[in-house]
């Protein structure tokens, strides 16, 4: 059915009223304007912290803690030797491992380990590589460039 100007409805409860607290009984919001009686929310200037439970000991000072979080903690996207092999490439970059949906999001740092084997001479490019996978790397004949500094990892 085609929409046009005889089929038009407003979406739910766009024709609603909004609740007008404390005019009056017939309202049927009135005397205690929505509040109930008595008790800490009824008074004014009442606001609880998040996560109050009444006095009751809050659920995130209930559950254990444990560990330490590294704020400084550097994120990388893991790629084996075994992945590049199958690629097919003689040279990869960041664009085509982008491009490949290897590594997903545009600032990932990629660091290249020595899982599997390679046999053919490949130039990767990387901002890490494990010294294992420099050594194979560069054993297969390829070269392993280390993004952010032009020098190859040896």
């Amino acid at each position: 059915m085609a929409l046009n100007l005889s089929n038009l409805r407003a979406p739910k409860k766009a024709n609603e009223n909004k609740k007008r607290v404390g005019r009056g009984m017939g309202s049927g919001m009135g005397k205690t304007s929505t509040r109930g009686h008595k008790g800490q929310g009824s008074r004014s200037g009442s606001s609880l912290m998040r996560g109050f439970e009444g006095g009751q000991m809050p659920l995130h000072r209930r559950l254990p803690k444990r560990g330490f979080t590294n704020i400084f903690r550097v994120e990388y996207a893991v790629l084996g030797l075994d992945r590049i092999s199958e690629l097919n490439e003689t040279e990869l970059t960041l664009e085509k491992l982008q491009q490949r949906g290897i590594v997903k999001g545009r600032n990932k740092l990629v660091k290249v380990l020595a899982n599997g084997e390679l046999k053919t001479a490949v130039t990767v490019h990387a901002h890490k590589f494990s010294a294992a996978a420099a050594k194979a790397i560069e054993a297969a004949g390829g070269k392993a460039i280390v993004i952010g500094s032009e020098t190859a990892a040896a």
